[in-house]
């Protein structure tokens, strides 16, 4: 059990620099909003995990395959990306007075939704925990119990790593006028912008390239 534990921490830590769009608006959402808010946000992206994870468990391989099969599922996932990241690069309510910036109580729950919705949106988070379980799921046995303690550790790892990077990302706070806000939006607009391109143009790839098989035997190997 003990050693379970230690083999996932480390994949939650890197799980946690995985370059996308969730990880680029937790750090504005901190730097901005401060840390509860970036804690609401980074809660809902926690879900989504959970919920794709759920999924993973009780579907199979042939899942994994039908996902491959489905381009829509990408591009729809694009274009949701690419519409946000375009409303988040041209809107005009930037400037605000630093103590404007944190977001009402009521605007939590807001900040939990759009944490699940930005990870939910994005049919490879799936594809991703269908991928591990497949490889991680004969190294465990296939023990429900061994599988459910695995993953748990492993989002432990990935929480705690998160509030880490959202407490740095807090420091920022302070430097933080209406215009540099201005450019963290800018900018934030434009990766999300990108990862929506990149989910489309793999909706419009070739199947063979969509490989998942042959992805995991690399992985393997």
């Amino acid at each position: 059990m003990i050693e379970d534990v230690q083999a996932a921490i480390p994949l939650g830590f890197l799980l946690s620099f995985m370059i996308g769009p969730v990880f680029f608006v937790l750090l504005e959402t901190s730097a901005t909003k401060g840390f509860r808010a970036a804690l609401f946000f980074n809660l809902g992206v926690i879900l989504a995990d959970i919920f794709f994870l759920t999924i993973a468990y009780f579907s199979s391989y042939q899942l994994l395959e039908n996902l491959s099969n489905q381009p829509g599922l990408y591009v729809f996932g694009g274009v949701i990306l690419l519409i946000y990241g375009l409303t988040t690069f041209f809107s005009k309510d930037f400037v605000k007075r630093k103590t404007d910036i944190k977001p009402r109580k009521g605007g939590y729950l807001s900040l939990f939704i759009k944490g699940f919705l930005l990870n939910f949106i994005n049919i490879g988070v799936l594809v991703f925990w269908l991928g591990v379980i497949i490889i991680v799921g004969p190294s465990l046995e296939n023990n429900p119990n061994r599988i459910i303690l695995f993953f748990s550790s492993m989002l432990a790892a990935y929480f705690i790593t998160d509030l880490f990077k959202i407490l740095l990302a807090k420091q920022l706070k302070r430097k933080l006028t209406p215009e540099r806000i201005r450019w963290v939006k800018k900018g934030l607009g434009i990766i999300l912008v990108i990862c929506g391109v990149v989910l489309i143009i793999k909706g419009f790839l070739p199947k063979d390239q969509l490989n998942i098989e042959k992805g995991i035997e690399y992985i393997r190997d």
